[in-house]
């Protein structure tokens, strides 16, 4: 079995650490697998997770002349590369509903995105949530395959940072800084408010310090990242949008606990109260006084770490949901209807030309209210500030005989 797998992005982030993990195992019990990207990938890259050297690497252009028996998008913008691989089929990996990663005034863009979900493409997801959503709205039917877990890296015993304390409350915060729905610099701020004694930061973003962090981890080897959870007590993790979030799962095999909003994906493995505290969305108040709830109180908070321990104990390693999202693979190649190449060129086509003319109309629609608000404020001045109208006036005809 050939494979080929489209992949945005080599560097850091769990979208790519899910993917790694399902391309190397099946590539260890014999599939021929291909990480196809835009550019070259430096293999200096990969040091974050360097079982991915032993992938096969490959450029969109290097690719072209090779035929698979399928190939899968793995981000909504690789969608629209699907048709440059030549596959005897064509697939989608799902781990997130990508157009809420963009605000209201990206709506062209988001309908791109929404888009994808909408295309002829066999489609894989990692949880029920966008299993559902994609039933709901698009009649969509997705096999679900949940990700596993390093059960050979994530473990209670091992090194540390440091010992936690019985008397003290140690908090990790996890994501990059610099992505909005990551919602980073918030929580952090949450977690000054409280009374923990110790903020951590484990991150992706390529910094040293920051601003009432005790201490500062970034981009760690997954191999190290358990010496960080064993050292804390609790990850505060309140992400916007998840698709099916690992860092508390990671934590609770790791000894640890879990503070999140009740964000997509959460329900997975949390239930609030029982292994972890689940918050509403933007309930600041709640979130400070959760932290100190489990500074105080310590029965309970040796409550969710019993919990959260059972939950690991119960959960799929990555072994058994490499297998499965093989065997959906596998599944989708024997018994589901081809794609061909041109179908999904000619849906990908007609699907960009409307984000095109959506694109240009909101251009255009912006365009007029900006010259619309000139006319106005120029009228505002004529009639209420004359002098400065005219020294403007006259300003613009300097300059445009200056240019003659």
């Amino acid at each position: 079995m050939k494979w080929a797998m489209l992949l945005g992005s080599p560097d850091i982030s769990g979208g790519t650490y899910v993917i790694f993990e399902h391309a190397i195992r099946a590539k260890r019990r014999g599939v021929d697998v291909t990480i196809v990207t835009e550019d070259p990938v430096d293999m200096e890259r990969l040091h974050w997770h360097p079982e991915a050297r032993e992938l096969s690497w490959s450029t969109y252009s290097e690719a072209s002349t090779e035929l698979f028996d399928i190939c899968i998008a793995t981000w909504w913008r690789t969608v629209y590369e699907l048709h440059r691989v030549q596959a005897k089929t064509y697939a989608y990996f799902v781990q997130s509903i990508e157009s809420r990663f963009y605000g209201e005034s990206e709506k062209p863009l988001r309908q791109l995105v929404d888009s994808t979900y909408a295309l002829p493409l066999h489609i894989i997801t990692e949880a029920k949530w966008i299993k559902d959503y994609l039933k709901e709205h698009f009649n969509k039917e997705a096999y679900l395959v949940l990700n596993g877990i390093r059960k050979d890296i994530y473990v209670e015993d091992g090194e540390k940072h440091a010992n936690r304390s019985k008397d003290k409350v140690r908090v990790l915060v996890e994501g990059p800084i610099d992505v909005d729905f990551k919602n980073v610099p918030k929580t952090i701020e949450l977690c000054k408010q409280s009374n923990a004694d110790e903020i951590w930061l484990l991150t992706s973003s390529p910094i040293t310090s920051y601003p009432g962090v005790d201490r500062v981890f970034s981009r760690v080897p997954i191999f190290k990242t358990p010496e960080i959870y064993r050292s804390c007590d609790v990850i505060i993790k309140l992400s916007y949008v998840e698709g099916m979030f690992g860092p508390p799962l990671e934590m609770f095999h790791c000894g640890g606990t879990s503070i999140t909003y009740d964000v997509t994906g959460h329900d997975e493995y949390i239930v609030g109260g029982q292994n972890g505290i689940v918050i509403a969305r933007d309930n600041d108040t709640e979130v400070v006084k959760s932290i100190n709830k489990l500074k105080e109180d310590r029965d309970y908070l040796n409550y969710l770490l019993a919990n959260a321990n059972k939950t690991a104990s119960e959960w799929p390693s990555w072994e058994e949901s490499s297998s499965e999202f093989q065997a959906a693979i596998t599944q989708i190649i024997t018994n589901r209807k081809h794609i061909s190449n041109m179908e999904v060129k000619n849906y990908c086509n007609f699907m960009f030309e409307w984000y095109v003319i959506a694109e240009n109309y909101k251009n255009d629609k912006n365009k007029r209210v900006l010259n619309a608000t000139l006319l106005k404020v120029k009228a505002f001045l004529k009639k209420r500030s004359p002098r400065i109208f005219d020294l403007m006036r006259k300003t613009k005809f300097y300059f445009i005989t200056k240019r003659k």
